[in-house]
């Protein structure tokens, strides 16, 4: 297997796991408790079967945290509402290869915007995309289910995917994070690590046993690289 230069993983919790009556809190809550990344699943109803988070909801949660938003974009078509999040405070806007027609130049748009510019894979998805595109990414993100909902099992072949992808980026020189999303727990995140990953999203696992438990759940991940 690979091995991760990363010895202290980028933690990014998954607010779709959070509580939505408290968002800002859970945001604040997450800075305190050593986040590294703020990841902002958005599902449009049409590319995924989930509705959650639009641009004004950002913006709302923008003045509440320092950290990073890291918006993971499940759209389509995705290039009408790149502006908007950017707008609302997104650093980082990962797409879909399915989401638009044109890819090379939706990440190019994206970082003509300011932003990080992500590529998003699902378990189907040929990671030959990526080889036609990497200088243009700044992050690329593993699948570990198939998105949509949160709560899912992790997909133990994503491993296989998650050495391939780091093959491809150390081959062309890329300095992008490699980021793995779906079912990622303390049991699991040393495997993604070992494989390439330097960047785990954790959504069910960070935010089990409310507020106070958060800084220990996020040590958990960190501690898998150890």
């Amino acid at each position: 297997m690979t091995q991760s230069v990363q010895t202290a993983p980028l933690i990014c919790p998954s607010i779709l796991a959070s509580d939505f009556a408290k968002l800002g809190e859970e945001v604040r809550a997450l800075e305190a408790a050593g986040a590294d990344w703020v990841h902002v699943d958005v599902m449009d109803g049409h590319f995924v079967p989930n509705l959650t988070i639009g641009p004004d909801v950002v913006k709302a949660l923008r003045p509440h945290t320092r950290l990073p938003f890291d918006v993971h974009l499940m759209c389509a078509p995705v290039d009408n509402w790149l502006e908007a999040y950017r707008e609302a405070g997104a650093d980082i806007l990962s797409i879909h290869p399915e989401s638009g027609p044109h890819v090379h130049r939706t990440l190019g748009r994206i970082r003509q915007l300011g932003a990080k510019a992500g590529l998003v894979f699902n378990p189907a998805t040929p990671l030959s995309i990526l080889e036609e595109v990497v200088d243009l990414v700044d992050l690329v993100l593993i699948m570990s289910v198939n998105p949509g909902f949160g709560g899912q099992k992790f997909i133990p072949s994503s491993l296989n995917k998650i050495e391939r992808a780091r093959a491809i980026l150390d081959r062309a020189g890329s300095r992008a994070h490699l980021q793995v999303d779906g079912g990622v727990i303390a049991d699991n995140a040393g495997a993604c690590l070992s494989a390439g990953a330097d960047a785990l999203v954790a959504g069910s696992f960070v935010f089990k046993g409310g507020p106070d438990a958060y800084a220990a759940n996020i040590q958990a991940l960190k501690a898998a690289a150890a």
